[in-house]
């Protein structure tokens, strides 16, 4: 018989937390100071962020959700919003499984994940060679261009 995994369990009852209180927001606003800092993983799949922000953010980034968003628009497995950065409007989503703490400063609430960590899907680079898509498994046998270019005749 399979053990219950009680932290997976949890995690996802807290993760529905974030998300109500997102949906909350997306159809109410927020209002009396209420504002949330969300700390994610930044290239987790599922993660779109404008290059330049990955860039300056490589591990993890927190956005801030108070004044100045738009189209906060939230699903079962992520939510997207649209926030301005160096002046200029941008779209960012987030899959819930990238989660790292959610804030909410003017109650003094906060939770704290620990998402699984997955291989990078956006930088070959940081994969394991075995799991880069392309490679093909070391044999340890040198192949010569010349008998490569043979076989392709």
């Amino acid at each position: 018989m399979a053990r219950i995994d009680y932290q997976t369990l949890l995690d996802n009852a807290l993760k529905s937390v974030v998300k109500d209180a997102l949906i909350h927001a997306q159809f109410n606003g927020l209002g009396d100071g209420t504002h949330f800092f969300i700390t994610f993983k930044t290239r987790d799949p599922g993660v779109v962020l404008p290059d330049f922000l990955r860039i300056r953010y490589p591990d993890i980034m927190t956005i801030v959700l108070q004044y100045s968003f738009n189209n906060l628009h939230v699903s079962d497995k992520e939510f997207g919003v649209q926030l301005t950065f160096d002046g200029r409007p941008f779209f960012i989503r987030v899959p819930f499984s990238s989660l790292i703490e959610f804030k909410d400063p003017s109650v003094d609430f906060m939770l704290s994940f620990q998402p699984k960590s997955e291989p990078s899907a956006d930088n070959d680079m940081e994969l394991p060679l075995e799991e880069r898509p392309g490679t093909v498994p070391d044999t340890g046998r040198v192949v010569s261009l010349d008998e490569f270019r043979r076989n392709k005749k």
